[in-house]
Order: C-alpha cells, then sequence, then structure tokens
C-alpha cells in the first residue's frame, strides 16, 4: 500500500525539495495556495528521487513575480514562471482551465482555474496528484493514487482527446510505461494505436528528448516492444521495422531474423548508457541494404557485405534527423562501422590489436560484441581474450606516447605533406608492435628509413 500523505521534514534533506518547499511558503504566506504537483509528487509516493519540483497555484503569473524577484515568464499566456529561490530554479504555474489545442501541442486559450480543471487539463493521472506541503497530505483528484498501486498509465478524461491535444502524449506515455516498469492500461493503449500516426507532427527535438529516456529505461527491450505495440517504430524509426524479415544464415543466428536479433541484444541491456542503446540498436541496420545469398560459399549462405559501413551512413541520418549532437552521432556511428572487427581478433597484428583496444569507444564496442553474440551463436571467446588482454595492461601500455613526431622528421629534411604521415604511422605500428621501444630505437629505425631512399610516397 503506497502512502497517502508525505511528512514535510522528508523534503529537507534534498536542497532541490527544501527550496521547493521555501517557495510555496513564500506563496502561501501571501496568502496564496501553493501545492507541489506533477511528477515529483508520484515519484516520491514511488519513493522515487524527483529530478525536479514544480508548483501549481492560484496566484496569477504577476503576482508569482511580484512575490520572487529572481523570475522569469517563460509562458506567462499559459500561466507558467520560472522562479529562482535559493539558487534552486524551480517552474510555478497557475491553476488554469483550457481551450482547444489546435496545433497539437498548446493551448489557443487558458484561464484561471482551480485544482479540480488544472488537474483535468493534465495527461495521466499519476502525474495529476497534488501535494500539501503544509499537511504533507496528497490532492488526488484523478484515480492517480488507484493506478500507481496498480502500476498502470491511464490518460486522464477521454485518452484520444489527451492525445490530440498533444500528440507527444502518445511516446510519453510508452516512455512512461518504460522508466516505471508499469502497464499500459487497456483503453489508453488503444487510444495510443489508433492515434499513433500524430506522432509523426511532432518536433524532431521533443520525439528524440523522450526516446532518449526510453532507450535508457531499466529494460530498454520493452520499452522498444511497446514503441511497436502502439505502431510507432514505422512511424519514427522505419530503418529499424525494415530489420523484420531479413533473414540471416541459421549457423550463425539461430535466433531468427535482423529484427528478432537486435531485439534479443535490447533485452541483455539493463538501464544502459545512451551511446550504448542506440548501437545496439542500430548495429545491423545496413543488412536489409546489403543482404545477398553467396552461392559460392561452402554451404552456401547468406551474406551481408558491408553491412557494418553501410549501416554506420543509415545511423547517422537517423540520428541526424533526430537532432543529435554531432559528437554523440560519430560516437555511434563509430561502435557501429567497427563493431564486426572483433570477428577478426585471433588473426589481428599487434599494432591493430592495441589500437582496438586503446579506442576511447572499446569499453563499449566490447560490450556490443557480448551482447551480439549471446543474441546469436554464443561463442564468446573473443570476448573474454579481448577483457583478458585490456585487465592485463595499463592505460599507458595500451596507448603509449609516440615514440616520434612530425618535429623530428622536418629536422631531418622531410618535405611537409603525405610523406609525413605515412612514416608516422609505420614508426607507431612498429612501437605498438614492440620492434621499436624506446626513442633512440625509433630514431635509428627513422636515419636507416630515410638513408635507404627515396622518400615513400
Amino acid at each position: 500500500m503506497l502512502p497517502r500523505s508525505i511528512p514535510p521534514e522528508r523534503l529537507l534533506d534534498d536542497p532541490v525539495a527544501s527550496a521547493a518547499l521555501a517557495a510555496t511558503r513564500v506563496l502561501r504566506d501571501s496568502g496564496f495556495t501553493a501545492l507541489l504537483a506533477g511528477g515529483a509528487v508520484r515519484d516520491l509516493l514511488l519513493g522515487r528521487a524527483p529530478l525536479d519540483y514544480d508548483i501549481a497555484t492560484d496566484a496569477a503569473p504577476a503576482e508569482v513575480g511580484a512575490l520572487f524577484p529572481r523570475s522569469h515568464a517563460v509562458g506567462a499566456r499559459f500561466g507558467v514562471v520560472v522562479v529562482v529561490h535559493r539558487e534552486v530554479a524551480i517552474e510555478v504555474t497557475s491553476f488554469r482551465r483550457e481551450g482547444p489545442y489546435p496545433d497539437g501541442r498548446r493551448p489557443a486559450w487558458v484561464a484561471p482555474g482551480t485544482v479540480a480543471t488544472d488537474a483535468a487539463r493534465r495527461d495521466f493521472t499519476i502525474n495529476g496528484m497534488y501535494l500539501d506541503p503544509g499537511s504533507g497530505q496528497v490532492i488526488d483528484l484523478v484515480g492517480g493514487l488507484a493506478d500507481l498501486e496498480a502500476r498502470l498509465v491511464r490518460a486522464i478524461g477521454d485518452p484520444a482527446e489527451r492525445f490530440r491535444e498533444d500528440h507527444l502524449r502518445i511516446l510519453r506515455a510508452v516512455r512512461l510505461a518504460s522508466q516505471l516498469e508499469f502497464q499500459i492500461d487497456p483503453a489508453t493503449l488503444a487510444a495510443a494505436r489508433e492515434s499513433a500516426a500524430l506522432v509523426g507532427r511532432v518536433s524532431a527535438e521533443r520525439v528524440r528528448d523522450e526516446l532518449s529516456r526510453l532507450l535508457s529505461a531499466p529494460r530498454p527491450g520493452r520499452s522498444v516492444r511497446l514503441l511497436e505495440e502502439v505502431g510507432l517504430v514505422a512511424i519514427l524509426l522505419p530503418e529499424l521495422a525494415a530489420l523484420k524479415g531479413v533473414e540471416q544464415p541459421p549457423t550463425h543466428h539461430p535466433e531468427g531474423d535482423v529484427y528478432t536479433h537486435t531485439l534479443l541484444m535490447m533485452d541483455a541491456l539493463a538501464s544502459p548508457p545512451l551511446d550504448l542503446a542506440w548501437s545496439v540498436l542500430l548495429h545491423d541496420v545496413g543488412k536489409p541494404l546489403t543482404s545477398m545469398f553467396d552461392e559460392t560459399a561452402d554451404p552456401p549462405r547468406i551474406r551481408f557485405p558491408g553491412h557494418e559501413a553501410r549501416g554506420a551512413e543509415i545511423a547517422a541520418g537517423m540520428l541526424a534527423r533526430l537532432r543529435y549532437p554531432r559528437e554523440f552521432i560519430e560516437r555511434v556511428t563509430l561502435i557501429v562501422r567497427q563493431h564486426m572487427q572483433f570477428k577478426d581478433v585471433p588473426q589481428m597484428r599487434g599494432a591493430t590489436l592495441r589500437r582496438l583496444l586503446a579506442r576511447p569507444t572499446f569499453p563499449l564496442e566490447l560490450e556490443l560484441h557480448r551482447l551480439d553474440c549471446l543474441a546469436s551463436h554464443g561463442d564468446l571467446s573473443a570476448y573474454h581474450a579481448l577483457l583478458d588482454l585490456r585487465q592485463a595492461r595499463s592505460a599507458e601500455e595500451l596507448d603509449p606516447a609516440p615514440l616520434l613526431r612530425g618535429t623530428d622528421l622536418l629536422a631531418r629534411g622531410v618535405a611537409p605533406g603525405p610523406v609525413i604521415g605515412r612514416l608516422l604511422r609505420q614508426a607507431r605500428d612498429l612501437q605498438l608492435e614492440g620492434v621499436l621501444r624506446d626513442r633512440d630505437q625509433a630514431l635509428a629505425w627513422l636515419e636507416q628509413t630515410l638513408a635507404a631512399g627515396p622518400s615513400p610516397g
């Protein structure tokens, strides 16, 4: 049984919560009603630490601004003021009622309301509760407590109407169910399916933020399955939907097609870092475009030549479409492009192997390789060999400082240009393979190489 009240003193140890309580006191001391609202109340009831706190009040935006000198009316038209109290930014929203949503995101008008009208305009029952900071009592006018007990995400009122008002709520229902490990109420789920196409009208940035939270959920495999159940994979990630029915050689992939393989890998993740989650989700996205049947193989089999390079291109396009930062896109696409290198570990030259181990993304690549094996043939020999090698060597051993630099070549009369790059790469490979062990050996090698002339390139 979840609590029906939350003692205010429970919040005093959290500086953000303490600042929010202090802000409510400023409003209450001035004669206004001030309640903690929304997701923070839900999280407190679940024993989770809220990331932020919102306040709902009967004070008008101008009255809020007059009480808090450090405030900014970010949405005065919608009754929203951000106040800075005790160095904490807190969103303060006036109780309101709303008109229709012509653009699928914002109401055409808002008017002063009551706590009851304010609750009725919110998205889901578990987000529609309030906490009286004076008494600690939970105010629940929409059945949120019962749905928290039942672990349900349920729309307030008519779910189809809620989704028409703000199309992103369809995706948010999936995200909440994923993050909290709840079920979606059947009527809400049915309405989400019927309205799924509306999400295609939502801005890429808003979709990106929800997908990021969804893929970082405790069970991201379930997240993707919920997206599929609602019909959002085909709408938001058509390149991922294209993996369905793409057959693989059963000797290497007894689990089934590429989509099944990918979901099995996602199932094995638990609250993963976002770059790993996207890398797993997209690592084989190039297979539909590279699939071929090789009759010359013994026995003949399906192959996907170059799918990692093609997949990296597709992944870059998908993540750019979702407005992810360039650095994030580069990291994910690098992991996708390089994920097939692990099968060549037994035949790798020493320098190539050490370069792989020294890559900044190596821990993520190794984990992707482990998941890839577990979701297919199950052979983890390369994984364990690399793990042992990585653990047996320090960072300096894996990626030592170069023995030669460009200035060494310039000082010996090598003209600026591609020759310098080639010589430095040769020296680096010999260093990583253990042929050149110190600077004196490297300089001697350089003198011999230059004396042998003509200069390379």
